[in-house]
């Protein structure tokens, strides 16, 4: 796998992270059908956020490791 392609699907591991992070706060906030469902609604919009948050975040760090690498040997 090239670099480009790894790069590629960072990006869309991030993209797709933060979406369901929005996906989880507008289900939270301004859903009626998961205010009426209890606790199992909350339990979806929190695991919705939680799933966001865990492919957006080593992703990140992941992506500017790569960034930082790929700069550094252009620069040599």
């Amino acid at each position: 796998m090239t670099d480009d392609k790894l790069i590629l699907i960072l990006k869309i591991c991030i993209t797709l992270g933060v979406s369901l992070i929005l996906l989880g706060i507008y289900l939270h906030n301004f859903n009626e059908t998961i205010e009426t469902m209890g606790v199992i609604g909350i339990m979806i919009s929190a695991m919705c956020v939680a799933f966001g948050m865990a492919l957006s975040l080593p992703t990140k760090m992941y992506l500017t490791f790569i960034l930082v690498k790929l700069e550094t040997e252009k620069h040599e």
